[in-house]
């Protein structure tokens, strides 16, 4: 597969091959990784909070009507909760490759410290959006983010089932995370579920 040049690809960190590798997925990748893996689990990482701050132009909009996805802030006080992916060093290159394929609408790797659920620190490589890239659409009123995310659909969807898929996962997973939450809360009060 080639990768468009006109758009966003920053790569980040390199993988080491011949180490087996953690990917720590707290979107989409919870609940469909689309690679092979030998071990998941539930995971967090702290320092972070996940947001629906990116624009998504590629799966969840189109240019002229974006859709938004999430991507982690600096966030001091919070713990992001998603899951944890192990893959086999054989497999590292070419999933990271995939990975920066569908993660190039203005994601980066970054590589940090992911907490297991068994209580074992790892290091691992997550997908990053940060301010810089040209989707990034930031901070906004939950309202104007819940009604952004009713109307938009792209080529992987409509935007309101990768909130919903979101939503289910994390409460299947006891997670509770308030910017969800409230999102969720302001869809429903709108009727546009």
């Amino acid at each position: 597969m080639t990768i468009d040049p006109t758009v966003d690809v920053s790569v980040g960190p390199t993988v080491d091959v011949g180490e087996a590798l953690w990917i720590f997925g707290y979107g989409s990748l919870i609940w469909r990784p689309g690679f092979p893996f030998v071990e998941s689990q539930t995971a967090s990482i702290t320092g972070y909070g996940r947001r629906f701050w990116q624009g998504s132009i590629d799966h969840r909009g189109v240019p002229a009507a974006p859709g938004r996805v999430v991507t982690l802030v600096t966030a001091p006080m919070e713990v992001c909760f998603g899951m944890a992916f192990q893959v086999e060093a054989a497999d590292c290159d070419e999933i990271t490759r995939q990975l920066d394929i569908r993660e190039r609408g203005g994601y980066q790797r970054e590589q940090l410290v992911i907490s297991l659920g068994d209580g074992r620190p790892v290091h691992g490589l997550t997908y990053v959006a940060a301010p810089a890239n040209r989707n990034y659409l930031g901070e906004a009123p939950v309202q104007e983010i819940a009604d952004q995310i009713a109307d938009a659909k792209g080529p992987s969807g409509h935007n309101i089932d990768y909130l919903h898929r979101l939503k289910e996962s994390l409460d299947t997973m006891g997670v509770v995370d308030h910017h969800i939450d409230a999102i969720v809360a302001e869809v429903r009060r709108s009727d546009r579920s």
